[in-house]
């Protein structure tokens, strides 16, 4: 049974265009559909941990927007994300999120927590910055979506994780540019159509 969204963020995630996602693209994503699809087989919730090095942007973003794409389509699946090391999840991330009609809530200022709300039926995700096995993270039979090739390269073994790499580029690149927010916006679509398109799949949609 699908989930009902915010009409806000239902509108935006809606709008999302897949079939613009590459052959090639297709492939890489098909082995986090392949994880998820045997999970689901086996009766077994989906685990995913997204991760990067600073856990500020990419694997916050891909936490999100995947929690909100499983809970879309009626996925049983939890999304995590941490980094090789603990940071804050970046204001700029934080607001690019926001534009997209999720709303968002901080608490606290030094590596502050996020509440994020994209249903009134589900209680909001609390996204903080923080090391890919921190407590927080539920242990188990997961997959680990290394999001950046830094992390993918540098991280150690990930016990009990099958490491699946689905990597972006950091838009921390524009950083006090005026293409910020558009950088910003594009990373965030991207993420959110592929995870769509993801759950789309798990669900044979």
């Amino acid at each position: 049974m699908k989930g009902k969204l915010l009409q806000s963020i239902k509108n935006y995630f809606e709008a999302l265009d897949t079939s613009v996602i590459s052959t090639d693209r297709r492939e890489v994503l098909q082995v986090l559909i392949d994880f998820a699809k045997s999970k689901l087989e086996k009766e077994e919730t989906i685990i995913l941990n997204y991760v990067c090095t600073h856990n500020s942007r990419r694997s916050q973003i891909s936490q999100i927007m995947g929690q909100v794409a499983s809970y879309y389509y009626g996925i049983n699946a939890i999304c995590y994300s941490g980094g090789t090391e603990a940071t804050a999840f970046h204001p700029n991330a934080i607001a690019a999120i926001s534009r997209t009609g999720i709303e968002v809530e901080q608490q606290g200022e030094s590596n502050p927590v996020i509440f994020v709300r994209y249903s009134l039926k589900k209680s909001p995700l609390s996204c903080f910055s923080k090391v890919y096995d921190h407590a927080y993270n539920m242990a188990g039979d997961f997959a680990a979506i290394m999001t950046c090739a830094h992390a993918d390269d540098n991280c150690p073994i990930i016990l009990n994780a099958t490491r699946i790499p689905v990597r972006y580029e950091d838009p921390k690149r524009s950083d006090g540019t005026q293409e910020m927010s558009v950088v910003y916006d594009a990373t965030v679509n991207e993420i959110a159509a592929e995870m769509k398109y993801v759950f789309q799949k798990i669900g044979n949609e």
